[in-house]
């Protein structure tokens, strides 16, 4: 059983791991200056462990588009639900792609 568990959550370890390796290596020679609080890869941490690798990844990739100069910044945490409509098969469904927090 608990083999079992272990592989499923593999993808989704592996993108963590990606952004732990990311935090730990190219994170401190880019500089800290997200626009966002959570920083983008604390909320990719948090979007993956808590829907899996594709749908956080989705959320993550949907966030990151809209952390530029001319894009959103406040306080921006990730959904305690899947938003309504997300299918694995329409994965775009999963990502917030303007504004931030309905309410923040």
């Amino acid at each position: 059983m608990e083999c079992a568990s272990f592989v499923r959550r593999l993808p989704r370890n592996f993108g963590r791991a990606l952004i732990w390796i990311y935090r730990h290596t190219l994170s401190p020679l880019v500089g800290y200056n997200c626009r966002h609080l959570p920083t983008c890869s604390v909320y990719g941490d948090e979007a993956i462990e808590r829907f899996g690798l594709w749908g956080g990844g989705w959320m993550t990739l949907a966030r990151l588009l809209r952390c530029h100069p001319f894009g959103t910044s406040g306080i921006d945490n990730v959904p305690q639900t899947r938003p309504p409509g997300a299918r694995w098969y329409l994965p775009w469904r999963y990502g917030r792609w303007r504004g931030v927090n309905e309410n923040g």
